[in-house]
């Protein structure tokens, strides 16, 4: 066999899984089609982490509550960003109250701890500067938020110092049963091994049953705004309407201000600042930074144990707390790998994240120091944001470092200041060039054929 262990795709869901395998003796590879992992976590690099109150589902609102729970304990370790703060989901109508005190009753037949229902006065209390119209609001001091491409790397970048074998670029074609165990056919290689984990959602092989299509699927529309805008709320705010829209609020971690619609077909900018400024005010456009739009599903996650026996596990299914949820998910598919294989905990596993620097965030003293160390740490790339060449060469020679201008810009947070990369972009590119061996034609934005400069502006001749 050429590994015990295969997990298929590199999205925060198989990395927490290799994460939790790699604390195994076992031999273990991780294939990606893509150049990075975690491209399925949006750029904006910001998420809820859901207490499960708000969610219908049984199922899934129980794997957010445990999830939820290990947050604390394991951005900790992983030195991953997060931030504990309330949530508030609105009611502004008689319907949506009704729903409001579903979502309550809900809660506590869960066992969610400390929600309560607030009146007007108390959700204007919290939020003083919210204006919307309340009737009332259930709040849950249990949410928080996180920079989900932090912990996706975090996880992926301890797996591989433990061992694990990532394959990125390498796109799986077929899974075949054999006699003992399975054969993995990629666009570059075969593999056998014992068994396979398959986090891909929506991707079916020979040996999958049944087919997975996602029918429920909306629309986010966000902006992110600068700290400076007039924006100032403590608390996660969701409203509910009877509409077809929904709108949120979101603090992040950084100190930004996210506001997103949700809406059943995508909407554009001008329509998402209109909706934002009929019940929000009018919003400064200069305090935009950006405005993105990506998919919400709300699918069940399902972790598909059907052919265990013969050792194939398939998660199914996305869902907007798939975050939440992802550290739950990573330890019931791991208990259940070891439980069917032969295998013992590391006494070498080494549990911790290698250590980066983030120099806007360093006093003087520790900056003078570094640069001491590295000079590189005195060359500020992005003005903005106050990035370094050697922040950025860090992102690239570390564990499964950045092989794309957008893996540099996730890394590092370069480009995301007021000029929008203007002044830093063609380092970027010129630095990933000169650490990866590479012609500036050949630098890649994100994904195959999304090449920055297709070619020279003129060729010479002798």
């Amino acid at each position: 066999m050429d590994y015990d262990v295969l997990i298929l795709g590199g999205g925060i869901i198989g990395c927490a899984v290799a994460y939790e395998l790699s604390k195994y003796s076992l031999n273990i590879a991780l294939i990606e089609k893509d150049y990075d992992i975690a491209d399925d976590v949006a750029l904006i690099n910001s998420a809820v982490v859901y207490d499960g109150s708000e969610c219908d589902d049984t199922l899934m609102a129980k794997l957010e509550m445990i999830g939820n729970e290990m947050f604390d304990e394991l951005s900790e370790r992983l030195k991953v960003p997060f931030k504990r703060q309330g949530s508030l989901i609105v009611a502004e109508d008689e319907v949506s109250e009704e729903k409001v005190n579903e979502i309550y009753k809900r809660g506590i037949e869960l066992g969610v701890k400390n929600i309560r229902i607030l009146d007007k006065n108390q959700v204007y209390e919290l939020e003083p500067n919210l204006n919307l119209k309340v009737l009332k609001a259930v709040y849950s001091p249990n949410t928080g938020v996180v920079c989900p491409y932090d912990l996706a790397l975090a996880y992926g970048e301890i797996a591989f110092d433990n061992g694990v074998n990532f394959r990125l670029e390498e796109e799986v074609l077929d899974i075949q049963k054999i006699t003992k165990g399975f054969r993995v056919i990629t666009n570059k290689n075969k593999f056998t091994c014992k068994m396979v984990i398959n986090t891909t959602p929506g991707q079916n092989y020979s040996i999958d049953s049944t087919e997975k299509s996602y029918k429920d699927k909306r629309n986010l529309s966000f902006f992110l705004l600068e700290k400076d805008c007039r924006f100032n709320y403590n608390n996660t705010i969701f409203t509910i309407k009877d509409s077809a829209e929904n709108v949120r609020i979101i603090p992040t971690v950084p100190g930004n201000i996210i506001l997103a619609l949700n809406t059943e077909e995508p909407v554009g900018y001008e329509n998402t600042l209109k909706e934002f400024n009929s019940f929000l005010g009018q919003i400064d456009e200069n305090k935009i930074n950006a405005f993105y739009q990506w998919p919400y599903y709300k699918d069940t996650i399902i972790i598909d144990e059907s052919l265990i026996d013969k050792g194939y596990i398939k998660v199914i299914g996305k869902h907007y707390g798939q975050v939440t949820m992802t550290p739950s998910i990573g330890k019931m598919v791991c208990e259940t790998i070891i439980s069917n294989i032969n295998c013992k905990l590391k006494k070498d596993f080494i549990d911790k994240r290698r250590e980066v620097y983030n120099f806007r965030e360093l006093s003087n003293e520790d900056r003078n120091q570094l640069i001491k160390v590295n000079k590189k740490y005195g060359n500020i790339i992005c003005v903005c944001q106050n990035i370094t060449e050697g922040e950025i060469i860090d992102a690239i020679r570390r564990p499964l470092g950045a092989r794309t201008v957008e893996g540099i810009k996730r890394r590092t947070g370069a480009t995301f200041g007021n000029c929008k990369g203007a002044h830093c972009f063609n380092k970027i590119v010129s630095i990933l060039g000169r650490e990866t061996n590479k012609r500036p034609t050949e630098i890649v934005n994100d994904l195959r054929n999304s090449n920055i400069l297709k070619s020279r502006i003129k060729e010479f001749q002798k």
